[in-house]
């Protein structure tokens, strides 16, 4: 397991939640996917809190796979720590969301977001989105890493 190419997946849904694991898993995607089920779980895995205390937050996310309705904390709520926190604030995120709200997108893009992607319905569609995803972000993309 390579651990500086981990993916942070940030989904409260368990159906697309299963429908990017499998997306990952059929375009040989096979970094190790940390799934964060709200918006204070995925906070506290990058900042080592809670039930993640003590992990080691030197080790950040290769890329962020960011829903924005999210239970607890909201997305945009995520991605605004995220870009306020020296630890974390150039961290590659992508909302990952299946928002139309063009207010959504605006916002991300406000906040600093790398890029904002809308889940296709149909996962031929979806399948072809993660790969692409995955081989911008994992394989081509320079990650400045930790500043």
């Amino acid at each position: 397991m390579n651990r500086e190419k981990v993916i942070l997946l940030v989904e409260d849904n368990p159906d697309d939640e299963a429908l990017t694991l499998r997306a990952l898993a059929k375009n040989r995607i096979t970094n190790e996917v940390v799934v964060a089920h709200d918006g204070l779980e995925a906070l506290d895995y990058l900042f080592g809190a809670g039930e993640h205390e003590g992990r080691d937050t030197s080790v950040l996310p290769q890329v962020t796979l960011l829903d924005l309705k999210l239970p607890k904390i909201d997305g945009l709520e995520v991605l605004r720590r995220i870009r306020a926190d020296d630890r974390t604030r150039l961290l590659p995120v992508v909302i990952l969301t299946s928002s139309k709200e063009e207010q959504d997108l605006v916002a991300g893009y406000s906040l600093g977001v790398n890029s904002y992607v809308r889940k296709p319905v149909d996962f031929v569609e979806f399948t072809e989105a993660v790969r692409q995803l995955g081989l911008y972000w994992l394989i081509l993309n320079e990650n400045p890493g930790r500043v």
